[in-house]
């Protein structure tokens, strides 16, 4: 058989994306294979399907276990078949040798129609320095959807490998490069926290709190440290903020003493957004040893809590030094882990675990492909918005031993993620790069790092540049208040997603450690509702749906006591405009009226409705007894007697605002009710 005429590109490879003019496949599926190379995990590390997708270790170069490896690297002839997801017409075979570039001496494309065509032979190999062998079929006429490459390992001694094999249609030499974030600036600068946060020792794994107003860390190397100098200890930073053209600062770090710091390696990798809760590497036993798992301490007036175990199913762990890195998202419903189990690809990969109903938190699920490798995933952070994550990993193309990566989660599973980007050279370098971590502000990452560090790795900030950046979100804090004493009250405060029936968060409020604090995505509108035992809840309407940036916002909740006498607003028993049609979401709040009288059987209500002024004052007044009346309908049919609830309807005779604005006016179109009798 004719073998076609060819070129053979050498050349440094270029460190850019595939340009978008060039119709490039990757490799799909692995059609055959003379070996493989093995590895100490279960994973693929090494296995013939590393050949497939796009390449994971170029433009760099150097051994990779996301790369196929013949078993015997010194073997004459080593070969791997694979398939594409299209036949095309083939003007352009690109095969991507990571490591000792040279050793391919023969390239062959099977047709449609099973018919081998050798396009490239070579019989004395020499090494070259582009690792990307570029064959070039000059007016081929060849529609193929399958490639044999062949390799002699016994002319090139040492390792080979090979990352990736492509086709193209394209007559211009395919490049790969990294998949760097849009429009990255060139000025970025990794400013140094300073004396007050670093010191000659080590500072790593930085945790910054939600509001960007503490700033926990673990420090290595310190006399200070509870246990021995070399042991880790969690230290915490508060940040002074700056006032007129004084620069915020940060105040002395403080060692978080006992019980989270004791003698062993302590950690801190998630903080509650009211930071009441601290996540913790290690499980605490009561020994005052550790041993492999998370914990989990409480703040109280008297300190921090003695850590106690996140218990986690089937959290078990196969890398022989117990590696483990994990971060906890804002609502503290997910688990983030970096770790090695059975259906690892190779080293640490990222799972996700849920908390469930009875506190312990679901089987770790694997997150899928397209962010794991066969090579390391590690130092997770999720943002605030529950959706960018940002990630160290070894195996995607970059700049050194681990760079740091950002994908956005694109549905409500916690498996479909965008290509992950690389934060490009100016945050990564030739080294390992990670702990990323960003306050709900999104305005800046604090991350760890060696280079123009005052010792060992030190703590820097960096400003983030709008394509990594993460969606705005709101911080709601606050506190719930008894409307007759004006005294805290301890409650649980839920937020859901008007007209989603969704909830996003439950949290907990205890008036004796401080406010309530909430992160809630911006672009919605959302109902806050407070409730307590001998209280009728309450549900104010926070609509963020205008909000494009980070807001942080004070919200007190009003919880009224159940007693005569006393008079609650039903804020979300809504009407359409001049209309007595409930909206949606009103049937939530009369559904707790309903069962507040069912839990009072001798309870008697007054059901009071008005207008705003919009019109004449005859129709506003028939509008308001209709709506009265629609109310007790929805009561009565739910088994409440008619003779416990009376109606009164006003009109526009008593505004609570103004009605000069369209916002107040929403204020006295409003339903009542007045309990009358316990």
């Amino acid at each position: 058989m004719r073998m076609q005429r060819l070129l053979l590109s050498i050349g440094f490879v270029s460190i850019s994306l595939v340009s978008p003019a060039q119709s490039v496949q990757w490799a799909t599926r692995v059609i055959g294979f003379s070996s493989e190379g093995k590895s100490d995990a279960n994973g693929r590390q090494y296995k013939a399907t590393q050949a497939l997708g796009h390449p994971n270790k170029l433009p760099q170069l150097g051994a990779s276990p996301c790369a196929w490896s013949p078993l015997n690297p010194d073997a004459p002839e080593e070969w791997i078949q694979v398939a594409f997801e299209r036949p095309m017409r083939i003007r352009q075979i690109v095969v991507a040798e990571n490591v000792n570039p040279g050793a391919v001496v023969r390239v062959i494309v099977i047709d449609d129609k099973g018919r081998e065509h050798p396009v490239y032979q070579i019989v004395n190999t020499l090494p070259r320095q582009n690792p990307l062998l570029h064959v070039m079929l000059k007016d081929s006429a060849i529609t193929g959807s399958q490639v044999k490459v062949v390799m002699n390992g016994a002319v090139l001694k040492g390792p080979n490998q090979i990352d990736a094999i492509g086709i193209s249609e394209d007559t211009k030499p395919v490049a790969v490069g990294i998949n760097i974030s849009k429009d990255p600036p060139k000025d970025i600068q990794k400013e140094n926290l300073g004396k007050t946060v670093n010191s000659p020792g080590q500072e790593v794994a930085p945790v910054i709190a939600p509001d960007g107003k503490t700033l926990y860390f673990t420090r290595n190397f310190n006399k200070a440290n509870i246990g021995k100098a070399d042991r880790q200890d969690v230290w915490y930073a508060i940040l002074d903020p700056g006032t007129g053209s004084e620069p915020d600062r940060w105040n002395e770090a403080v060692n978080i003493g006992a019980p989270i710091n004791n003698a062993g390696d302590n950690a801190i990798s998630g903080m509650a957004p009211d930071g009441r809760s601290a996540y913790l590497i290690n499980v605490y036993k009561p020994d005052g040893g550790l041993s492999f798992g998370i914990s989990k301490s409480t703040k109280t007036k008297q300190g921090w809590s003695q850590p106690v175990e996140c218990r986690i199913t089937n959290n078990y762990n196969l890398h022989e030094k117990n590696q483990l890195e994990f971060c906890v998202s804002a609502d503290e419903r997910i688990m983030i882990l970096a770790v090695q189990r059975k259906d690892s690809e190779g080293d640490r990969d990222l799972y996700v675990s849920q908390l469930k109903p009875d506190q312990t938190w679901s089987e770790p699920q694997w997150m899928g492909p397209v962010i794991n490798s066969a090579d390391f995933e590690s130092s997770p952070f999720l943002a605030a918005d529950g959706r960018s994550l940002y990630f160290t990993s070894g195996g995607h193309p970059g700049y050194g031993n681990g760079d740091i990566f950002m994908t956005r989660r694109l549905d409500d599973t916690w498996t479909n993620w965008s290509e992950p980007e690389n934060l490009g050279p100016s945050i990564n370098t030739a080294e390992w790069d990670g702990y990323f971590t960003i306050p709900a502000s999104g305005e800046y990452a604090y991350l760890s790092s060696r280079a123009n560090s005052m010792g060992e790795d030190d703590i820097f900030r960096l400003k983030l540049f709008p394509a990594i950046k993460p969606d705005p979100v709101a911080i709601i804090s606050g506190q719930v208040l008894d409307t007759q004493s004006k005294k805290p009250v301890a409650s649980e405060i839920v937020s859901d997603v008007v007209d989603e029936n969704k909830e996003v968060s439950r949290v907990e409020y205890d008036p004796e450690t401080g406010e309530y604090k909430i992160i809630l995505p911006t672009q919605k509108t959302y109902n806050l509702t407070a409730s307590k035992e001998g209280y009728f809840s309450t549900t104010e309407t926070l609509d963020l749906s205008k909000d494009k940036r980070f807001r942080d916002i004070r919200r007190n909740l009003y919880l009224t006591p159940i007693q005569a006498g006393q008079k609650i607003v039903m804020r979300e028993v809504l009407f359409e405009q001049s209309k007595f049609d409930l909206l949606p979401g009103a049937n939530n709040e009369l559904d707790r009226v309903v069962e507040m009288l069912n839990k009072y059987p001798a309870m008697e209500i007054l059901i009071e409705g008005h207008t705003d002024n919009q019109g004449a004052w005859e129709p506003n007044l028939k509008l308001s007894e209709d709506r009265v009346r629609v109310v007790k309908e929805y009561i009565t049919g739910k088994g409440i007697p008619q003779t416990r609830i009376q109606t009164k309807a006003w009109g526009p005779s008593k505004p609570i605002a103004s009605n000069e604005t369209e916002e107040k006016r929403k204020l006295n179109r409003r339903v009542e009710f007045t309990i009358l009798k316990m």
